[in-house]
């Protein structure tokens, strides 16, 4: 299996998994501009994939990415590696009250540091939650090409109560 094909925990339900994609990849309309597509979850991490797209361009003359995408991205891959963190603690509930939990996430602080320009036919974010608290979780992401050249680091805290 190639390192960027969709796996998924035996741990998470199907109706789980269903749900936690619908709210991302549709729901969340802004993620649908972006493009991003979860291609990896599990309790301690997700990893998402963005297609470079011409709407995506944030310097014309060389083809780059714009660094709002960049941003963007790992902010809602860190969000969601929160909602799989918050859905991996909670096991013991239903899958729709698990993912009733997410009403409430929002992000509170979130630090970009843009290494490289991004320039690829498609990148990979990664994120992965620090710390789950019963208010707050802390993430780490990474923002990497379609090479795994590390092109951005990202670190967020999320309210999640």
């Amino acid at each position: 299996m190639s390192k960027h094909q969709t796996t998924i925990p035996q741990a998470f339900e199907p109706e789980f998994i269903d749900g936690l994609r619908l709210i991302f990849e549709q729901r969340i309309s802004f993620n649908q501009v972006l493009g991003i597509r979860l291609i990896e979850f599990a309790g301690d991490h997700v990893v998402g994939r963005v297609d470079m797209r011409p709407e995506l361009v944030g310097h014309y003359a060389y083809n780059r990415l714009h660094g709002g995408v960049i941003s963007a991205t790992l902010d809602a891959m860190g969000g969601v590696a929160v909602m799989a963190a918050i859905g991996a603690r909670h096991m013991d509930e239903p899958p729709a009250r698990r993912l009733e939990r997410f009403i409430k996430l929002g992000t509170i602080d979130l630090r970009v540091d843009y290494l490289r320009p991004g320039v690829g036919e498609y990148f990979i974010a990664r994120a992965e939650v620090m710390r789950l608290g019963s208010r707050v979780a802390s993430t780490r992401m990474e923002f990497r090409d379609a090479g795994d050249k590390l092109l951005s680091t990202g670190s967020a805290a999320y309210i999640v109560s």
